[in-house]
C-alpha cells in the first residue's frame, strides 16, 4: 500500500512536471512572457492544474486571466454535480438588450449551491459578441459562481471590462527599421492578436487556416501587412460567423487548406 502510494504520488509530480513544461513552452509561443508572468504561470499550474495550450488561460495587459472552459475543466476535475442558470426578468430589458443571469454552482449533491449574477448589454461587451449579451451575461454569471466554489481569485476573462468594452487606444511606439507593413500598421498589433488567439481557442480553429482567411479578407500577402482598422473589422466578422454558424466556417476555412503562414 505505502509502495503504490508513493508510486501514485511519483505519477502526479510528473505529469504537473510535464504540464507546467507544456504550460510554459505555448505561453512563450504566443506572447511575450516576462520571468514574472512564467512564475506566476508556474504556480496556477500547481494549484489549478490549468493549461494553456487547451485555452484554460489568457494572458492579456501583461496578468494571466482563467477562461470560461478553464473554469468548467476544474468544475469537472473535481466533480461538480451541477450547475442552474436563471434569467433575473426583473431587472432585465429585452428592448435594451440588457440582460441579467443568476447561476448557482453545486459541488455536492447536497450542497446548497454557490451563486454568481452576471450583467450584459451593449455599453459593456465588445463589438465581436455583440448581438450575443444573453449568452455573455449566462456566461458571466457561471464563471463568477464556479470562481466562488472553487475559491479561485483569478478573474475570468469574459468577466474583462478590458476584454468586454471597446479596446483602449494602444500606447504609441517608435518607428524602428522593417517594424511596419506598407501601410504605416506595426506588426504585432498586440491586443488584437490576443482577441484572435482567443477565439481561435473558444471555437476551435485551425490558427493557419485562420491566418490566410485573414490575409485574404484584408487584400494582403501576410497578416502582418494589414492595417488596424482592417485587423479590427476581420476578428469581427470572424466573432460572428462562429457564433452564428461555426460550421459553415469551418466549411470556409477549409478552403484555404493547412499550409504554414508568416504571422
Amino acid at each position: 500500500m505505502i509502495a503504490r502510494n508513493r508510486n501514485e504520488r511519483a505519477g502526479t509530480n510528473r505529469d504537473l512536471q510535464m504540464l507546467t513544461l507544456q504550460n510554459i513552452r505555448s505561453a512563450r509561443q504566443i506572447w511575450a512572457v516576462s520571468a514574472n508572468q512564467i512564475a506566476t504561470l508556474k504556480t496556477l499550474t500547481a494549484g489549478l492544474r490549468l493549461s494553456v495550450p487547451a485555452g484554460d488561460l489568457s494572458l492579456l495587459d501583461g496578468k494571466w486571466y482563467v477562461t470560461h472552459a478553464g473554469l468548467l475543466r476544474i468544475a469537472q476535475r473535481r466533480r461538480c454535480v451541477g450547475i442552474k442558470t436563471s434569467l433575473q426578468k426583473d431587472v432585465s430589458d429585452p428592448i435594451a438588450n440588457r440582460w441579467v443571469f443568476k447561476a448557482t454552482v453545486y459541488k455536492t449533491p447536497r450542497s446548497q449551491g454557490f451563486v454568481g449574477y452576471g450583467d450584459a448589454d451593449p455599453s459593456n461587451v465588445s463589438a465581436l459578441v455583440r448581438g450575443a449579451e444573453m449568452r455573455v451575461a449566462e456566461t458571466r454569471a457561471v464563471d463568477r459562481a464556479l470562481r466562488k466554489a472553487y475559491g479561485i481569485g483569478l478573474c475570468s476573462v469574459e468577466e474583462l471590462g478590458s476584454f468586454s468594452g471597446p479596446p483602449r487606444p494602444a500606447a504609441p511606439t517608435p518607428p524602428s527599421s522593417g517594424s511596419q507593413g506598407s501601410n504605416g500598421s506595426h506588426h504585432s498589433h498586440p491586443r488584437l492578436r490576443d482577441q484572435l488567439c482567443l477565439l481561435i481557442r473558444k471555437y476551435e480553429l485551425d490558427p493557419g487556416q485562420v491566418k490566410r482567411y485573414a490575409a485574404d479578407f484584408c487584400g494582403t500577402e501576410t497578416l502582418r501587412d494589414a492595417g488596424r482598422n482592417l485587423v479590427e473589422s476581420f476578428i469581427s466578422t470572424l466573432a460572428n460567423q462562429a457564433a452564428n454558424d461555426r460550421e459553415s466556417l469551418i466549411r470556409k476555412l477549409d478552403s484555404y487548406g493547412a499550409e504554414a503562414v508568416k504571422s
